[in-house]
């Protein structure tokens, strides 16, 4: 996993996010992805917020796009270890959000948690 160049791989993610580049975002994932945020909950009431596979997660990605038509990552912080990396990057509504990412031997994401910060009011 050393060879992995982390900012490489975060700068790929966020700019085919912002270019709505479906396959570039998708092939940041591996075939059997686990991935689990609060906007599963909200879209497609799972109650536990988990998607599994790669199909699944790419129809939650594209039901993104369109409910979310300003869609822009802006990216804050890159926390890399050995074998994952925590991106954190502010959304085109302000939302700051940590994704934190396991990878495979081939640098694919096999386990995605997103956190939301909260703030106060």
């Amino acid at each position: 996993m050393s060879n992995i160049n982390y900012k490489v791989l975060a700068a790929d993610w966020i700019d085919a996010w912002n270019k709505r580049d479906i396959n570039r975002i998708m092939d940041h994932y591996a075939d059997e992805i686990e991935f689990h945020s609060p906007t599963v909950n909200k879209r497609w009431k799972i109650t536990d917020g988990k998607l599994t596979g790669k199909e699944k997660l790419k129809q939650h990605f594209l039901k993104g796009f369109e409910e979310a038509p300003n869609l822009h990552f802006e990216f804050i912080e890159l926390v890399p270890e050995k074998d994952s990396v925590i991106i954190t990057y502010k959304r085109e509504t302000g939302q700051l959000v940590s994704d934190y990412i396991r990878l495979n031997e081939n640098g694919k994401a096999i386990l995605v948690n997103a956190y939301y910060h909260f703030k106060e009011h």
